[in-house]
């Protein structure tokens, strides 16, 4: 695990997307850690309502914000609280990264017009784990098979100079 990643996803927004969360969540937890496991959590929503103290929370989450490495947030369904993590990290200059399904519904223009965050569209979930690899992927730790070729082609770039040599 290389990376502590702070996912934002809209909790009071709307939950329409809590499982495409869970998801996204599980995915990155296969190389990277994520601070905010809960967003996906199938059952955030009676938790909510059960009153976790909002002072709590903002001190819980913008604790996260400042020991992150990053910020990746899914954008489809509109979340001021989203909007506000958002700002709260490019304010700390932490890297943001954003992704919405234009089909669903339309991105604010203060995140759009705002060239700090990189965004991008997505319809499917192959296409949300391409570009999580692309953006976890330069600090992840070489596959076994990569580290292995490495070696070899190490040994091999040896074994023709000391054959060059003779």
């Amino acid at each position: 695990m290389n990376k502590k990643v702070y996912f934002a996803g809209s909790i009071r927004g709307g939950r329409e997307d809590e499982y495409l969360y869970k998801q996204i969540i599980n995915y990155i937890k296969k190389t990277d850690k994520v601070l905010t496991e809960h967003v996906g959590d199938l059952s955030l929503s009676d938790l909510e309502k059960q009153g976790n103290s909002e002072v709590r929370i903002y001190i819980r989450d913008t604790d996260w914000l400042k020991e992150c490495d990053l910020v990746i947030a899914e954008c489809t369904r509109p979340s001021l609280g989203v909007g506000y993590e958002l700002a709260y990290a490019e304010k700390l200059g932490k890297p943001c990264y954003v992704f919405y399904r234009p089909s669903v519904s339309d991105l604010s223009a203060m995140i759009k017009g705002d060239s700090y965050f990189k965004v991008s569209t997505y319809e499917s979930f192959f296409e949300i784990q391409k570009l999580l690899d692309d953006i976890l992927e330069e600090d992840r730790e070489p596959e076994m098979n990569d580290k292995m070729f490495d070696y070899f082609m190490g040994k091999l770039e040896n074994f023709d100079k000391e054959e060059s040599g003779k």
